[in-house]
């Protein structure tokens, strides 16, 4: 039995059984057992249809290129080895490089910060006629010192006076629940410049050219970063608070290329540079999507309510948009106590009109839901909230997206489509 469920559900059985224990957890046993032989979690998919990731890995002038962005929570380079290799095996990719490529990013203002770690894979298909290469930021260093201040509540001297189940919840929370907070602060800057580097990494026309084992600067100065930003296909995988820092990332990059526009010795390639990103679709995969509570407590971005004057073509602003289309595909279990999916009006108030984003909400039970023998329901909130990037459902829509020829057989026998028209 999942060890994790049992912190949930085991007192209320303990006080419904404590008279013939022996023989209630054979009987317990036996019912989690066939619950969860036959699988009927939730899987309802609201929006236009969409490719996912498989139609662009034989893309003949460019590559297909992936950043996976963690979410709260301390992370130790690697974390994303799981999802990795279940994508690949659904991608058909069973070649990967032998070794990955770690670079320690850093300030392109202040070389001595250590901005986090980017690790670098390759996968191939047998043939090695399609590729991927996939980048996994961690960022979590940032944050670490900081949630230092918290240590003393997860040593011996405290958390010995807690109960065992609560003592594991109390340092699940020191662990994560700063963090949101603590990018609101001075920190947010540093996360953001921490996206930005990996993103400028991504623009890095091959795997031979990346370096390894270094603490290097990226720069977009390179003539060619704008063939490769046109050539190239960009997809972003993010985890709770790392959607937002996804967002708020490519409205960085975007700023960043359009303020080069008012130093003329750079304007040409700058020109060059925001064009080419204005020809971009990049969908933003989210797990455990948190965007609109991360909205609490922030200002309402510079431009709003004006999507069909950036995104139509016949739009007075269309010129200014900061990519052709930003595709949200929004993973939320409805038992995850910290996921939301992004309602009606969300985008069009509180995200950047000139990004030009089309919304999906995909609600997943990705945990369990059990019968806890006539007490109601229950589903194990802390697997709701850490299971999406192992969950076949989840890998398959990222894979080969859903409502076309492409998609996977599990999502068209276990998903529900309701398409949507404007």
């Amino acid at each position: 039995m999942n060890p994790v469920f049992k912190i949930f559900i085991l007192p209320i059985i303990a006080a419904e059984l404590s008279s013939c224990s022996s023989f209630g957890k054979g009987v317990i046993e036996a019912v989690m057992e066939k619950q969860q032989a036959v699988d009927t979690r939730l899987c309802e998919v609201w929006g236009k249809s969409f490719s996912g990731i498989m139609p662009f890995l034989d893309h003949q002038k460019g590559k297909m290129k992936v950043l996976m962005v963690h979410g709260v929570g301390d992370h130790l380079p690697g974390y994303s080895t799981q999802f990795i290799e279940k994508l690949a095996k659904e991608l058909e990719l069973p070649v990967m490089s032998a070794q990955y490529k770690n670079i320690t990013l850093t300030d392109p203002l202040d070389a001595t910060k250590n901005l986090g770690n980017l690790r670098i894979n390759r996968l191939l298909s047998r043939d090695r006629s399609k590729e991927l290469m996939f980048y996994e930021l961690t960022w979590s260093f940032i944050t670490a010192k900081q949630k230092e201040v918290l240590a003393y509540d997860n040593s011996g001297e405290y958390s010995f006076r807690r109960a065992e189940i609560n003592d594991l919840m109390k340092k699940f929370s020191n662990d994560t629940g700063p963090d949101p907070i603590i990018y609101l602060g001075d920190s947010r800057e540093e996360i953001l410049v921490s996206f930005t580097q990996s993103f400028c990494w991504m623009t890095k026309s091959n795997w031979e050219n990346l370096p390894n084992d270094v603490t290097q600067v990226c720069s977009f100065n390179e003539n060619s970063v704008t063939t490769n930003i046109h050539n190239d296909q960009y997809a972003f995988i993010s985890h709770s608070l790392g959607s937002r820092i996804a967002i708020d990332g490519m409205q960085r990059i975007a700023s960043l290329l359009d303020n080069r526009n008012d130093h003329k010795d750079n304007s040409a390639q700058a020109i060059e540079l925001v064009d080419a990103l204005k020809d971009k679709e990049i969908p933003i995969y989210m797990m455990s999507n948190q965007l609109p509570m991360l909205q609490l407590g922030r200002k309402l971005p510079d431009v709003s309510n004006q999507k069909a004057a950036y995104c139509q073509p016949q739009g007075e602003r269309y010129d200014q948009r900061m990519l052709a289309k930003t595709s949200i595909i929004a993973f939320s279990d409805p038992n995850d106590l910290l996921s939301y999916a992004v309602p009606r009006g969300f985008v069009e108030k509180y995200l950047d009109s000139r990004l030009c984003i089309d919304v999906t909400n995909i609600n997943i039970n990705v945990a369990t839901i059990f019968d806890a023998f006539g007490l109601g329901k229950l589903a194990n909130p802390i697997n709701a909230h850490i299971g999406y990037d192992t969950d076949d459902r989840v890998i398959a829509l990222i894979a080969k997206g859903i409502g076309n020829n492409m998609a996977s057989s599990i999502v068209n026998d276990r998903c529900r489509w309701i398409d949507t028209i404007d």
